[in-house]
């Protein structure tokens, strides 16, 4: 049976009233010796949860319950990841970036965020909006425990977002070795880690300064068996990468690194490529 926990939005205001007039009572008598209340916390089983896994939408409804195609475009899927204070939001179009907070009494609360200025169909775009608008209030959170965690946000207007839960490689592996990679325009021939014969991108490792210099000379180029989670290459473009490497233990025919992109750090599209 799924652990379910679940919150509310907003107190009621009787409920605020309640606590007016108990904090009147209380001022009549001796304050000192009252006893002092404990601090409260967030769930903390529940942050552990948000940052454990990353959320990919599934379903949208309005106010009414019906569907909200408007933030499926298909093909362009919305994943929300939580980092310590940060989220960090791949929407239709562009990314989006801002602080987080969930609150003892569970509402969610995401500060103003910020975004890249693509371009895109306007499809793309009104999903694009339509997400910056439902997440810039106070969302309520229905966490649904299990092999399979299913996020539910509600927002003030009564709008529902359902997310499923897939498992972080940080939460899988451990924490990772961070690394700059320079990404060929054309792919090469190489060796899969299965044995069989196939196309690799082609790489080499860089270093950057503390003020974001390149420094020392670059590694050899060599190709790269492991596809890099989160990056799509296209042919006759020069990428510089920012990359998390995580170790595990591999099967016959896998590869133990495990590579998934961070950052595009530089994109130049190579002449005659």
């Amino acid at each position: 049976m799924n652990d379910r926990s679940r919150f509310g939005l907003a107190a009621r205001p009787f409920a605020a009233a309640l606590c007016l007039g108990a904090a009147a009572l209380a001022a009549t008598g001796d304050a000192a010796s009252q006893p002092a209340q404990p601090r409260r916390t967030a769930d903390a089983a529940v942050v552990s949860a948000l940052w454990a896994h990353h959320w990919t939408l599934q379903s949208a409804t309005d106010p009414a319950g019906a569907p909200n195609a408007v933030l499926l475009p298909p093909g362009h899927p919305i994943v929300m990841s939580f980092k310590e204070g940060n989220v960090s939001i791949r929407s239709a179009c562009n990314q989006m970036n801002g602080r987080w907070r969930l609150s003892p009494l569970g509402p969610l609360s995401i500060g103003q965020l910020a975004a890249t200025m693509r371009s895109c169909e306007p499809p793309l775009m009104e999903a694009d909006a339509q997400l910056s608008a439902a997440l810039a209030r106070p969302l309520g959170v229905d966490l649904t425990r299990g092999a399979t965690p299913i996020l539910r946000l509600t927002t003030e207007s009564q709008q529902t977002l359902t997310f499923i839960g897939q498992p972080t490689p940080r939460s899988l592996y451990g924490a990772p070795k961070r690394l700059f990679l320079e990404v060929g325009p054309q792919l090469v021939e190489c060796k899969l880690p299965s044995g069989a014969a196939g196309s690799c991108l082609q790489v080499r490792e860089v270093r950057f300064d503390k003020q974001g210099l390149r420094s020392g000379t670059p590694g050899p180029w060599r190709p790269l068996a492991e596809s890099i989670e989160g990056y799509a290459h296209t042919p006759g473009v020069r990428n510089v990468l920012r990359v998390d490497r995580y170790q595990r233990k591999a099967a016959a025919g896998e590869s133990a690194a495990v590579y998934v992109l961070d950052l595009v750090v530089e994109s130049q599209t190579v002449a005659g490529k």
